[in-house]
């Protein structure tokens, strides 16, 4: 069947393998969290000295690493070889996590500016506003200066 172009195509030989990056990721995250915690030391330091304890105080026919702990130490550097490339990776999705959220909280904060500066001009506005209207003061004693005025030409006619 020739490729169309509106199905996706199906997945043949291929000479790499296929693997899910954010898969991969979760997973070099979850091994980072528990290489960075005590019980990763604890489990560690009781794995090493479980080793050395077995290869210095066992019977010497099943001794398999003997006094250098050459292969002990292989095994750590390989650890380690790994370990180290794994953190990396967690890292940088990490980064890429903060670099997200900052600029998302970026936004934000701008939009909580615009806004603040928008509710500051329309207090300035009412306050504005409010200075040129008349107050309850004001129309009671333009009312009185009104009735004095109107009173004054009829004391004017009694007189």
């Amino acid at each position: 069947m020739p490729d169309r172009l509106d199905q996706p195509r199906q997945p043949g030989l291929r000479l790499r393998p296929h693997y899910d990056p954010e898969a991969f990721g979760r997973l070099s995250e979850q091994i980072a969290r528990f290489l960075g915690t005590a019980r990763f030391l604890v489990y560690m330091t009781g794995f090493v000295a479980l080793w050395v304890l077995w290869n210095v105080f066992a019977p010497q026919s099943l001794k398999f690493d003997p006094y250098p702990f050459i292969f002990l130490t292989l095994i750590l550097s390989l650890q380690a070889s790994y370990a180290a490339p794994l953190i990396l990776l967690a890292q940088n999705r990490q980064d890429d996590r903060d670099r997200v959220q900052n600029e998302h909280d970026r936004r934000a904060a701008e939009r909580n500016q615009a806004d603040l500066d928008y509710l500051t001009r329309e207090i300035a506005a009412l306050r504005m506003a409010l200075g040129e209207v008349a107050t309850r003061d004001y129309i009671r004693s333009e009312l009185q200066r009104l009735q004095e005025d109107l009173q004054e030409p009829q004391r004017s006619l009694e007189s």
